[in-house]
Formats: C-alpha cells, sequence, structure tokens
C-alpha cells in the first residue's frame, strides 16, 4: 500500500477514491440498512464492540452527514469538516473529535480516505457528477450490520436475564425479612453482606452467585421446616376425635430413609395432587408423573426438582411435592422449601404426611 504525508498527525494510508456510482464487490453485503437503527443497536451492544458513548455520539454526528435514512451499497462516503461536525456535536473540541474518529476508525466502523493535502471534499467530473470523495467511508457499517445488530441482542439479553435475577433476588430479601426465624450470628452477616453487594452495578454471574447464596440462607432458617405441625402436640388435644385417623396416623412407618408409607395414605393426606391427574393414581409411577406435571406450577425449577428426586428418590421426592401442593398456601417459597427438605441429613416423610392428617382431624383447618 503506498502512503502519503498529509495532516501534523502524520502519514496515512492513501485513501481508496470513491466515484459515486461504484457497487461493493461483496455479495455478502447487505443491500441497505436503516442508519439510526444501526446507531441504536451500537448503543446496546456497545460494551462487546469497545466503544463509548463519546464515540458513538460522534459517529452519529457523522451519520447525520449522510443523505437519507437508509446507508445503500454503493457510494457510502461523507465529507464533512472538523468545524461542521464540531457545530453538530454542540461545540466538541477539535482535539477530542479527532481522537474519537480516530475511536471509530481503530473500531473498524469507518475508513478514513485522505486527500493529499488532509481536506475532506469532493471532486466532480466535467458533467458534475461526483469523480472522488476524501472524506469517512461508511461501507464498514454496512458490511457489518449483521454482528452489530447479533452484538445488540445479546446485550439486551443479558439485561433481561440481569432484571430478572434482581428481581428474584428482590423476592427472596423479602422472604427473608418476611421469615419468623431469626439468622444466627453468621447468616446474618452473610445477608447483610449480599445486601451490601446488591448496591453496587453487578453482572449476571454475579448475581447468579448471590441468588445461590440467598437461596441456601433461606433454606436454612427455621422458617422453612414446619416444626410445630411435625410434632406430636396438636395431636394430644385432637388425636381422639376420629378413631380411623389414628389408625392411619398410627400406620405411617416411613420413619426410616428412603421408606414410603402406603400410597393410600399419602393421597388421603394431600388429596389435592389427584385432582390434577388425567387418570386414577394407582402407583408410585403415576403420583412421580402427576407430581413432575405439577412441578411447574408450584415454581419450582428443573434443577430443584432433579435435585430433590436425586437426594430422596423419586417416590419420596413425588410425595414431598405433594404435600407442599397442599399446603401451598402457607409455603411462600416452594421450591427452597423442597430443596432445604433434600438436603436434609434427617428429612423423614413420616412426620409430613402425620402433620396433614393432624390438620384434617383438627377443627377449622
Amino acid at each position: 500500500m503506498r502512503h502519503i504525508s498529509t495532516t501534523s498527525q502524520g502519514r496515512r494510508p492513501e485513501a481508496h477514491r470513491l466515484s459515486a456510482d461504484e457497487t461493493p464487490l461483496s455479495a455478502s453485503w447487505q443491500q441497505s440498512v436503516d442508519k439510526w437503527s444501526l446507531i441504536q443497536d451500537l448503543t446496546d451492544g456497545r460494551e462487546a464492540l469497545g466503544l463509548t458513548d463519546r464515540n458513538l455520539a460522534v459517529l452519529s454526528a457523522l451519520l447525520s452527514f449522510y443523505p437519507g435514512r437508509e446507508l445503500r451499497a454503493g457510494a457510502l462516503m461523507v465529507f464533512p469538516s472538523n468545524a461542521s461536525l464540531s457545530a453538530r456535536l454542540h461545540g466538541m473540541p477539535e482535539s477530542t473529535l479527532r481522537r474519537h474518529l480516530a475511536a471509530l476508525c481503530q473500531a473498524g466502523l469507518i475508513n478514513r480516505c485522505d486527500s493529499p493535502n488532509g481536506k475532506r471534499y469532493a471532486t466532480r467530473d466535467g458533467q458534475g457528477r461526483i469523480d472522488r470523495v476524501f472524506g469517512f467511508d461508511l461501507r464498514p457499517l454496512l458490511d457489518r450490520a449483521a454482528e452489530i445488530a447479533e452484538a445488540a441482542e445479546d446485550a439486551r439479553e443479558a439485561r433481561r436475564l440481569v432484571r430478572k435475577t434482581r428481581q428474584s433476588i428482590s423476592l427472596l430479601l423479602r422472604d427473608l425479612a418476611l421469615s419468623p426465624a431469626e439468622p444466627g450470628m453468621q447468616s446474618g452477616a452473610c445477608l447483610a453482606e449480599l445486601q451490601r453487594m446488591m448496591r453496587r452495578k453487578l453482572d449476571l454471574a454475579a448475581l447468579g452467585q448471590i441468588e445461590s447464596r440467598l437461596l441456601c440462607l433461606l433454606a436454612d432458617l427455621g422458617s422453612l421446616v414446619e416444626a410445630p405441625e411435625m410434632s406430636g402436640n396438636d395431636s394430644q388435644n385432637e388425636r381422639h376425635q376420629q378413631n380411623t385417623d389414628s389408625d392411619d396416623l398410627e400406620s405411617v412407618k416411613a420413619d426410616e430413609p428412603n421408606e414410603l408409607p402406603p400410597l393410600e395414605l399419602v393421597l388421603k393426606a394431600a388429596p389435592e395432587i389427584a385432582t390434577y391427574a388425567q387418570a386414577p393414581v394407582r402407583n408410585w409411577h403415576d403420583l412421580a408423573r402427576v407430581a413432575d406435571f405439577v412441578r411447574p406450577m408450584l415454581g419450582i425449577t428443573r434443577e430443584t426438582w432433579s435435585f430433590a428426586r436425586q437426594s430422596l428418590g423419586e417416590g419420596q421426592a413425588a410425595v414431598a411435592l405433594s404435600c407442599i401442593l397442599q399446603r401451598f398456601s402457607d409455603i411462600r417459597n416452594p421450591g427452597a422449601y423442597l430443596r432445604r427438605l433434600a438436603q436434609a441429613e434427617t428429612f423423614r416423610i413420616g412426620p409430613m404426611i402425620k402433620a396433614l392428617l393432624r390438620r384434617q382431624e383438627a377443627p377449622g383447618l
């Protein structure tokens, strides 16, 4: 490539001199793109493209000198002077303007096509048609339009996920604030630290870590374990009311890990699950299938459900979910509750069934 000396900024590549009727050689180039939509995409995806807001302000001013709204394949040259650009940028100093123009060139969004004296202008032929243009070539914008749009969509999706994760964290913090259990010293310090972190601008990975820590903290609190209803205190006053239910209580044998009570007793204690079945629940496989169907309705993620099934076994996980469905109005976070049960080494399914049967015995419940 031949070089010529132009301005005080040193030697630059000699311009490609573009005639007005020149067409792009690459068939892969788009034929046209809305220049202001392109600016919006660049704004949304600026971090991935290494651009600043001031870079984009200069590019926007540069595009304002291109006639029409559509950048079309062919003559894509503009040649405003620095003074004209500065005026459209509300008086930006020329030294600052030159720096941002250089950044746009370095980012591969525009090409600089210099004249022998460093000025920007167009020459015309004998018939008054534009012959050569010395200024800025906008063809890279058209050439990279698809790449820019993809970067913008990736950035928008990342922001959507960040907003969604922040909303989830806010709900978890609310659940912790409403929890009747007081966090211990270590848990309280962890919660305070996470609340301070949320005041900062965090990326998706950092927010995901905070969400996981809050779920663990919420699961560790006693509010997720219905201890009073798993105890025998309420049965001291109510158990005598119905001899048949008393027999049911005595028949609950699932007090050992991985041991299940009779299916009929599960359906008696938690009948709500059967209303979601297309056919009568006749065996554990049927119950597990209905539980898997109901799981999304309770807001229990696929990951949590898989963890519960691995930790408890498919049968116990299905029974636990049936009990959670039966008590849905009393459980603020079914997903965290199920995960807490699956993590507890001392968890037994029998007390949950007993608690539900006692509720049926107690008047007014």
